[in-house]
């Protein structure tokens, strides 16, 4: 019997992780748009066509971030949520910046834990990165408990660092290193 190639990069019990594409503007936006109230005001994922069109072609054709889409996979393939790898640096420092979200119908279900453990498998994985950072909002409860469930480890705290919401918001930094995976697992 030939085998079927699967449509996702990386496959876990629940969920696929497969690339962002152009085609997947009209599930993304309405996601987004019926996630409001659980993103805000951590962050503001694209929730028109153009928004997302922008949006994608950064995460396609820029070679310093991936982004995941999370797929239910009982769901045929539906949009749990999106994990992007951005700032990636290569040579000596083999490092990215995680940044993520749930869609609400998907959150609290451990679909996006079972998602970022496959990122994270990719990352330190087929794309030969040595460290994952994120960097979470420290009243953002669900996110720090994300980062925690899934290894990351908090290394410090960062004031005023990133400019959200129209303000600069202090962050904490979680990380996780390709030998903590090792000795997990």
């Amino acid at each position: 019997m030939p085998h079927t190639a699967s449509r996702y990069l990386a496959e876990g019990r629940r969920v696929g992780l497969r690339h962002f594409t152009r085609a997947d503007g009209a599930e993304f936006t309405a996601r987004a748009r019926e996630s409001k109230d659980l993103h805000h005001p951590w962050l503001f994922p694209p929730d028109s066509a153009g928004a997302y069109a922008a949006y994608a072609e950064r995460l396609i054709e820029d070679p310093t971030k991936a982004g995941f889409l999370v797929c239910e996979k009982e769901a045929d393939g539906a949009l749990a949520g999106f994990i992007n790898i951005n700032n990636i640096v290569e040579g000596g420092f083999q490092c990215g910046a995680l940044g993520y979200g749930a869609f609400a119908h998907a959150a609290g279900r451990g679909l996006m834990r079972e998602g970022l453990h496959l990122v994270v498998c990719h990352a330190f994985g087929p794309m030969r990165l040595h460290r994952l950072e994120i960097n979470v909002q420290p009243a953002n409860a669900a996110s720090i408990a994300l980062a925690r469930a899934c290894g990351f480890r908090l290394e410090g705290f960062s004031p005023k660092m990133l400019f959200i919401d129209g303000a600069w918001r202090d962050h904490q930094r979680w990380a996780i290193t390709r030998e903590m995976t090792a000795a997990s697992g």
